[in-house]
């Protein structure tokens, strides 16, 4: 069976019109497995748990005391716990893991590197840029893209860092550069791989198959493999954001926009631009579509009784106000659904744009509306006097008669005869 790798590559490759027998040779598998997996009926592995599983956290508590303990020791102390597998399968093991901690001590004066070179067209570096503290109060983040060739960078902002909002950035990020590389580099992010591996999820494989790409994962602790990225964030941060005159997320993007094809763009690279170089990139051609995902939020209604979703608001019945309902959109469709806590559709509007800052009502709740604040105020009572003169009535002024002679009972009474017998008594 087929790992999700070679199904993201195999996949990749035949769009771009390679023959099978090419296939084959690149990827090390057989041609008919290759020809069964194109034809839909060669199935993919999925992430199988590693056979030192039950025995990995007394690897890390080890490894913890001791990063430079040698395997062969590791061996028999394991095989006094019940491991039944090989030498060499531990090793292989530990080493795809990477369990083994990097020492301090062993790499200092060792961390050398060389620039890569870039094809045109070959790599698309992406990140996530977190923006902590916004203009409108709100934390943000930004997918950034940069072509690892010429250095091109676009960018845009998205509210979540989800699987189906990082489809939705990803897709508006690719027609901003027009086309995307044959390859993306990313890190291990949570929602491209499985936690602590790098396997690729079912949804992200099915991600780089719509758009043709492969899908190259940086080794752990390796933020400089993704370098062009990880620079262009920084000077977009530096360069940009920090003195951006915006107020709200659209103008945020609307500034970014302008800011990456100006002046990041017009950086030099030797004797030409950023630009010069990216207009020679041969960038693969865009799905018509986007990847069919499907955004889902919770959102409370407002006393207005609308929802606010990508930047714009939408209607709800009067009767949701001050109620959390679902909003549900599928990316790259025309319509946004709002679903009722009970879950029934309660409300179905027209997309407006990401970030228009539209208002979009439906008639139908218009009227509910004005029908229910109306009522607030049809009681049937006559209008409030402001200015006239209204003393207390007969059932007030009985009240405190009542209150009167209730606190005059209750006095204590002193009788001054008593004293007098009792005086004389005593004498």
């Amino acid at each position: 069976m087929l790992t999700q790798e070679d199904d993201v590559e195999i996949s990749a490759l035949a769009r771009r019109g390679w023959s099978i027998a090419a296939i084959a040779r690149h990827t090390g598998r057989d041609r008919k497995t290759v020809r069964r997996h194109l034809a839909g009926f060669e199935t993919v592995r999925g992430n199988r748990p590693s056979p030192i599983e039950p025995w990995r956290a007394y690897l890390e508590a080890r490894f913890a005391d001791d990063p430079h303990v040698f395997v062969t020791v590791l061996y028999g102390e394991l095989r006094n716990l019940g491991f039944t597998r090989s030498y060499p399968t531990l090793v292989r093991e530990i080493r795809r893991l990477k369990l083994r901690p990097a020492c301090a001590c062993c790499s200092a004066g060792t961390q050398k590197t060389v620039e890569l070179v870039h094809q045109p067209g070959e790599e698309l570096q992406l990140d996530w840029l977190e923006l902590h503290e916004t203009p409108w109060g709100r934390k943000a983040y930004v997918l950034v893209g940069a072509l690892s060739y010429s250095g091109r960078i676009r960018g845009v902002f998205s509210e979540q860092t989800s699987f189906a909002y990082l489809a939705g950035a990803l897709d508006r990020l690719l027609r901003r550069f027009g086309g995307t590389a044959k390859s993306w580099r990313t890190d291990r992010m949570a929602t491209f791989v499985y936690p602590g591996s790098d396997r690729l999820r079912p949804e992200a494989a099915e991600l780089a198959k719509h758009y043709g790409v492969q899908v190259a994962i940086c080794p752990a602790k390796r933020p400089q493999r993704k370098g062009v990225v990880e620079k262009s964030i920084d000077y977009l941060t530096r360069s940009w954001w920090t003195s951006a005159p915006v107020k709200t997320p659209a103008q945020a993007q609307a500034d970014l926009d302008r800011w990456t094809a100006t002046s990041a763009d017009n950086r030099r690279r030797g004797p030409k631009t950023v630009a010069s170089l990216a207009d020679t990139e041969p960038l693969l051609t865009l799905p018509a579509s986007a990847f069919p995902a499907v955004l889902e939020v919770e959102r409370m209604v407002e006393r207005q009784a609308m929802v606010n979703f990508e930047g714009n608001r939408y209607s709800t019945g009067p009767e949701l106000v001050g109620q959390t309902v679902t909003v549900r959109a599928r990316l790259g469709g025309l319509t946004v659904d709002i679903h009722a806590p009970s879950g029934i559709l309660a409300a179905r509007h027209r997309r407006a744009p990401a970030g228009a800052e539209q208002a979009i009502r439906d008639e139908t709740h218009t009227r509910a509306l004005q029908g229910e604040v109306l009522a607030q105020f049809s009681t049937g009572a006559a209008p409030r006097k402001r200015k006239a003169n209204l003393p207390p009535g007969d059932a007030a002024r009985a009240e405190a008669t009542r209150l009167r002679q209730g606190s005059a009972a209750d006095e204590v009474k002193v009788d001054l005869g008593s004293y007098a017998k009792v005086a004389e008594v005593a004498r």
